[in-house]
């Protein structure tokens, strides 16, 4: 990546500066699951102009040696959280609202503006508001051993927030040296004497043979968080995305939605895209020693060609307190997959629990009746 010496920087608003409807003036908004913006007082839909712009691949050391001077930055003014650290963009008119990630209260007149690296694509969001809320309220029906006053908590229409979180992905081609043990299973035949009779068993017994080699691995698209704000088990569960229909940045598609700060940086990220790349390579590594069975001792890996993007996909998001206690719910915005904690009622596990024994005990009176 060619990196300029002279920094520009797009002014990007609490409100993803504010688009104005052609017809009658009022703000816009992206309509999920098109390329329009809607304007929500009249109605009219103006499309957003197809990009022709290349999605490209930025080099990570080039970009890591002049991060201070790079041109793909914007600047974004956000809200910080003092629950949970989140940074993330409100609406100008909203003075007071709910973290949409811990559920404390942020005042949003606490703004900070600051420099980014400007995403390179994203994904729009597909499925609007009122579909979501519908996946929530299907999730929360189906807790059969949440408290009963959970619906009252968690079913709040207002509580989801339609948010475009920030992720990286890397690409490297790797080539690793490793040594290790390739084992050949062989069966052995042995005697033993069971009721005084003699008996021939057999057992399964590994050879071991020394390895070692290089493998080659290619890596396209390695998918790495860059927020902590949500649970990472539940994150990765949204997953797969659908990234091969990543669309240019365009900061039309953020209009009416909020955008979450990177909190991990460009170099953190990459460590744990190491960590992703991991078990791909040594299930190489073993596929290249052979044999029924491996074992690795050591892999020193060389990264090369290594770059990245910076990306945002589409989450819906809502958290709620419960006896003191967040828990969180989030639906992928591209496919409707749902994921969520939940706090559970030993109360009602308890009663069903005591019920099965009861249960139990009337059956067991009633056969003792029965053989008498």
């Amino acid at each position: 990546m060619e990196v300029v010496k002279e920094q520009v920087t797009q002014e990007v608003g609490s409100n993803q500066d504010e688009i104005k409807c052609k017809g009658c003036g009022a703000s816009l908004v992206y309509k999920p699951g098109t390329i329009n913006l809607l304007c929500q007082f009249c109605g009219a839909e103006n499309p957003i102009e197809t990009a022709t712009t290349e999605i490209k691949e930025n080099d990570f050391y080039a970009v890591l040696e002049n991060l201070g001077t790079i041109s793909v930055k914007q600047t974004i003014t956000l809200v910080k959280c003092t629950g949970c650290a989140a940074e993330v963009t409100f609406e100008p008119n909203i003075s007071s609202e709910d973290c949409p990630f811990c559920g404390a209260h942020i005042v949003t007149e606490d703004k900070t503006t600051v420099d980014v690296l400007q995403p390179e694509a994203l994904l729009a969001f597909n499925i609007d508001s009122a579909k979501a809320y519908e996946l929530f309220k299907k999730w929360i029906n189906g807790l059969w051993w949440a408290p009963n006053d959970l619906k009252k908590y968690a079913i709040q229409k207002d509580k989801l927030a339609g948010i475009y979180m920030p992720f990286w992905t890397y690409d490297a081609d790797t080539i690793s040296a490793y040594s290790g043990q390739r084992g050949e299973f062989y069966t052995e035949s042995y005697t033993v004497t069971i009721n005084g009779k003699s008996q021939t068993q057999t057992r399964t017994k590994t050879r071991w043979y020394p390895a070692g080699g290089t493998v080659s691995v290619p890596f396209d698209d390695t998918l790495v968080r860059g927020s902590n704000s949500l649970p990472v088990k539940l994150l990765e569960k949204l997953e797969p995305w659908d990234l091969p229909n990543l669309t240019p940045y365009d900061n039309k598609y953020l209009s009416g939605f909020r955008t979450e700060k990177y909190q991990i940086e460009l170099k953190e990220g990459f460590v744990m895209a190491k960590d992703k790349m991991k078990p791909i390579i040594e299930t190489a590594i073993k596929s290249d020693i052979g044999g029924d069975t491996q074992r690795i001792f050591s892999v020193n890996t060389d990264y090369n060609n290594i770059s990245f993007k910076h990306i945002l996909l589409p989450v819906w998001v809502s958290s709620y307190l419960y006896n003191k206690k967040t828990f969180n719910f989030m639906i992928n915005a591209r496919t409707s997959e749902v994921q969520g904690d939940r706090p559970y009622s030993w109360i009602k596990i308890t009663l069903a629990v005591l019920a099965v024994v009861a249960v139990g005990l009337v059956a067991y009176y009633i056969y003792q009746d029965y053989q008498q």
